[in-house]
């Protein structure tokens, strides 16, 4: 069982506790502040230098999964999230429920993704290319549903806009530019980078969890809340991992592309859902916007590693079938 708990996640946890104990006061504030900015540029600059432009172009071929997919990203979700907090508005309070639908605007994941369709024997090249497109796309697509669902709220930071390009966007572009000169580089060194991605994401954690303590997030939440939290984030999972298998069966996609379909269609990022939530939102509500994300991160990494082998199981009898055939 053990090994279905991510190691980032634990590191997760462990500065949250740090951070319910030792939060930043005074001029901290403010380090960790611009420190988290700097931090989030060089993420996504760093990302922009990795992104194949071959991989994207490739996907463009398989157009009908990559469609599927994106549905499910950015429109099944948001809807199910909306759809939850509409018939259970008192289950959570409202910073919960903005975090559990922030992280139905969200894109989905890269690496787990492609590392879970290659371990259940998918289709690794179009889970390849529709995880990376959802991450490009999500920098702008998950600011835009945010702002439709928020705005009239007052949740999110009025010049969220402008901080998204200049801290998303800018340094994104510029990693691409740079690409023919250090894209090499930076795939070579992707382990190495990865405690770099990992890095900044528990600064900004430590920066939003420091002013959610001093504004006393503990307090406001009892155990029966994350609960819930947690209730909601597997039902979620549960929907969208059933409405995808069925959905992909339905279109008569391949067995290969279903996994493919099933595996990046129901998967959320945190890498890039705790930055983009921190330019977004205002530094008091990121704490609590993040917290089902973080819980969803874990879950789903659970879940989807049981799924991994049991569909690997079917693609090796199918294959079997096949050569019998």
């Amino acid at each position: 069982m053990f090994k279905f708990i991510d190691p980032f996640l634990v590191s997760l946890l462990s500065t949250v506790l740090l951070t319910s104990l030792f939060p930043c006061y005074g001029s901290g504030v403010a380090f960790f502040d611009n420190l988290a900015i700097i931090a989030i540029a060089l993420m996504f600059f760093l990302q922009g230098a990795r992104l194949s432009r071959q991989a994207m172009v490739e996907g463009l071929l398989h157009w009908r999964l990559h469609l599927v997919i994106f549905l499910c990203t950015f429109a099944l979700f948001p809807i199910l999230g909306i759809g939850l907090h509409f018939f259970f508005p008192h289950l959570l309070i409202p910073g919960l429920w903005s975090g559990v639908i922030f992280l139905c605007c969200l894109p989905s994941t890269v690496q787990s993704s492609i590392a879970f369709t290659s371990i259940a024997k998918g289709n690794v090249p179009a889970a390849i290319c529709s995880a990376t497109a959802s991450n490009l796309l999500g920098v702008f697509i998950t600011p835009l549903l945010a702002g439709l669902i928020f705005s009239s709220q007052g949740h999110l930071k009025l010049d969220g806009t402008i901080n998204i390009v200049y801290q998303l966007l800018l340094p994104f572009m510029a990693g691409q530019l740079l690409q023919p000169w250090i894209g090499e580089w930076a795939v070579r060194n992707r382990r190495l980078l990865s405690f770099s991605d990992r890095g900044s994401i528990l600064i900004v954690v430590y920066s939003a969890f420091s002013e959610a303590v001093n504004m006393h997030l503990w307090q406001k939440l009892s155990i029966d809340q994350l609960i819930y939290v947690v209730l909601i984030d597997v039902f979620l999972l549960f929907l969208v991992l059933t409405i995808t298998a069925i959905v992909s069966k339905f279109l008569k996609f391949s067995l290969a592309d279903r996994i493919s379909i099933i595996f990046c269609g129901s998967k959320k990022t945190l890498a890039s859902g705790v930055p983009i939530a921190n330019v977004l939102f205002p530094s008091s509500m990121v704490g609590i916007i993040v917290l089902p994300l973080m819980i969803f991160h874990q879950i789903q990494l659970f879940i989807i590693a049981i799924l991994a082998k049991y569909c690997a199981k079917l693609m090796d009898k199918e294959l079997a079938a096949k050569k019998e055939d």
